[in-house]
Parts: structure tokens; C-alpha cells; sequence
């Protein structure tokens, strides 16, 4: 990372169930409600991890020194009119905010979609939560539409969000 961290990046595997409980028992309240998931019921980590299918979610991992840090997914269609786009989410533990570590997830799933064949990466972001805009758009991806007053958080309180697309192959031609 931009501070010198050493990060592991790797794919989750069904052991990790544990390692991920811990995880999102450390992510800030804050962070929780831009989530789509209820990730402190162990149920659906079990879910997650005795389901795993690489060729439909493709789930990374960042740890430090064993321990989870942050978790990015890439979430594919093998059929349809979308098959050539992914979505991409992304939660960084507090405790690594702000050092790099969310935009390195990102251009890692951005290398992983044009390995994967994709043209296009989506994020749909909460307008509040301005540090996933800014990562989101460290690494190459701009906004393409916001929508008012469309989201709602876990007491009520509604906000607005924001559509944000990267250009993978155009991506990986400025870069190669």
C-alpha cells in the first residue's frame, strides 16, 4: 500500500468463514449501512463461503498479517444482455481507510474483469460515502448517472445514489 503495508490479495476460499465474521464485526457502523448484505449474521457468511462460485462472484481478499482488511467482489453474468459488464463492491476496514488500500482492491478487480472478457465495471455508491467515490475514481471510473433520493439506510433516512462506470479495454489500453 501507499503507506508500505504489505497486503496479500487472494481469492476467499470456504475456510475463511471465520476470519470474515471477524472482519465485519470490526467494520464501522458508519459503513454498514452502504452494504446490500446483513454481514454480521453468520448465516450469510455460511452462505457465502459454502457456495463459492469463481465464475459468478469472484470474492478477493486483502489480509495483513492473517487478518482480513478489506474484501472486494466481482459479481459476473455468464448469459445475457449484461454478460459483458461486472459489478464490483467493496468494503475496507476502518482501520485501513484512507491508506490506498480500497483503490488497490479495485484495480485488481478492474485486471480481473479484462482477464475475465468484460467491457464494462459498474458501482452503484451511496453519495455519501465520499472515500469509495474517490477510490472508485482513482481507478478510472467516472459517473454516469445519480439517482435522487433513491436509497434508504437501515433507519429510514433516504439518499441518493451514485452509478459509476469504468472502461475496462479502454482502461487497458492507456495502460499497456
Amino acid at each position: 500500500m501507499k503507506d508500505g503495508t504489505r497486503v496479500t490479495l487472494r481469492p476467499m476460499v470456504k475456510e475463511d468463514r471465520d476470519k470474515l465474521l471477524d472482519f465485519f464485526k470490526r467494520v464501522d457502523e458508519k459503513d454498514l449501512m452502504f452494504l446490500r448484505n446483513d454481514v454480521r449474521d453468520p448465516a450469510v457468511i455460511d452462505h457465502w463461503v459454502n457456495n463459492i462460485d469463481y465464475s459468478r462472484v469472484f470474492p478477493l481478499l486483502a489480509e495483513v498479517n492473517g487478518r482480513i482488511v478489506g474484501d472486494a467482489t466481482l459479481h459476473l453474468r455468464k448469459k445475457g444482455w449484461k454478460k459483458h459488464l461486472g459489478n464490483v463492491r467493496v468494503v475496507v476496514a476502518h482501520d485501513f481507510q484512507g491508506r490506498g488500500l480500497g483503490t488497490l482492491l479495485i484495480n485488481e478487480i478492474v485486471d480481473l474483469a479484462n482477464e475475465f472478457g468484460l467491457e464494462k465495471l459498474v458501482a452503484e455508491i451511496h453519495l455519501q460515502a465520499v472515500a469509495a467515490l474517490n477510490a472508485f475514481k482513482k481507478a478510472g471510473f467516472s459517473v454516469k448517472a445519480v439517482f435522487e433520493d433513491l436509497v434508504q439506510d437501515l433507519t429510514g433516512r433516504r439518499g441518493d445514489l451514485v452509478v459509476m462506470v469504468c472502461d475496462v479495454q479502454a482502461l487497458d489500453r492507456r495502460v499497456g
